[in-house]
């Protein structure tokens, strides 16, 4: 096993062995820090509180799980239970290891959020948050102490740059024609879904170790065979970067929609706008075709793209046409 993980392994087991009393809240945390989680929680906040915070989440989750899905398959890392049966698999995982997506995308999603508050005791709450969601990830056994480290590091990189370049590049945006923001947030997204492609051909050549697939089947039997080398996840969040960046700037170039108004309305537009956000992926999803062709995930691609500007721009002018906004 690869120094920079074997030595992860008595740590994982230490926490393991603390109780099994801890799975249920481990996999609460693990929840905290899932994509989907960040996907129900970022139109919830650009419907119904702060618009401009929701959509700068978006950004930020949606940049920070492309960037991971590519250093995943630059260092081509084991989970633990793939290479180790001192570990017990309480979770199944896909994807390559290191870096830590929980770890960095957390970091970068609740640090901003922690920065938006703005306060002591939301950088102590969220940053608890924080480091129990990277911990449930070494205690369900689907990521290495290495992982997490790394993962913060590049989570806390993209932190940095967002808070630091956020405001200037913002008000440059916003000087604009809406045509041309349109255009950056495309050019923005096939750039980072370049980046993961680049990789992906670079890598090619790396094959899969079979003694990986045989213990990560032999760990979870019930589980599918381990795939790590999958384009979806970069594809999915390279669309949906589009397709709430267009929508952004078509939605502030209208600024006609308020966050702000009577809970009541509040959750009438969630209830209105995940129920949009289900049609259009559920129903594009029967539609389109499946499979790893390039007209399948060119589909996919388009499918995420139009549940993002969804979400971004055709759902907030939905719920002022419908007065609940």
């Amino acid at each position: 096993m690869n120094p920079w993980l074997e030595w992860g392994i008595p740590v994982i087991t230490w926490l393991q062995n603390l109780g099994d009393w801890l799975i249920g809240p481990m996999n609460f945390f693990t929840f905290l820090g899932e994509e989907e989680f960040f996907l129900l929680m970022m139109p919830a906040i650009l419907w119904c509180f702060d618009v401009r915070l929701g959509f700068h989440v978006g950004l930020i989750m949606l940049a920070s799980s492309g960037i991971n899905g590519a250093f995943k398959l630059v260092f081509g890392f084991p989970r633990p239970y793939w290479v180790s049966t001192q570990v017990r698999a309480l979770k199944s995982a896909n994807g390559f290891g290191l870096p830590s997506g929980h770890a960095q995308t957390s970091l970068a999603i609740w640090g901003r959020l922690a920065a938006g508050i703005g306060r002591g005791w939301g950088y102590i709450a969220l940053g608890l948050l924080i480091f129990l969601i990277s911990i449930s990830r070494l205690f369900l056994a689907v990521h290495f102490p290495t992982d997490t480290l790394v993962g913060w590091l590049i989570g806390g990189s993209l932190l940095a740059c967002f808070i630091l370049l956020e405001k200037p590049v913002g008000e440059r945006l916003q000087r604009l024609p809406t045509g041309a923001q349109i255009l950056v947030a495309l050019l923005a997204s096939l750039l980072l879904l370049s980046l993961g492609l680049v990789v992906f051909a670079a890598t090619s050549g790396r094959l899969v170790p079979s003694t990986w697939v045989a213990t990560a089947a032999a760990a979870i039997p019930e589980s599918e065979p381990i795939n790590p080398r999958d384009l979806s996840g970069i594809i999915a969040a390279t669309g949906t970067l589009f397709g709430i960046g267009a929508g952004g700037a078509l939605l502030f170039s209208w600024g006609r929609f308020d966050a702000r108004g009577p809970w009541s309305r509040r959750a009438l537009r969630y209830v209105v706008g995940a129920a949009g956000i289900a049609a259009l992926y559920f129903g594009l999803k029967l539609i389109f075709p499946g499979g790893d062709t390039l007209l399948a995930q060119t589909l996919r691609y388009v499918r995420y793209a139009v549940v993002g500007f969804w979400a971004a721009y055709l759902a907030p002018r939905l719920f002022v046409a419908l007065r609940l906004a």
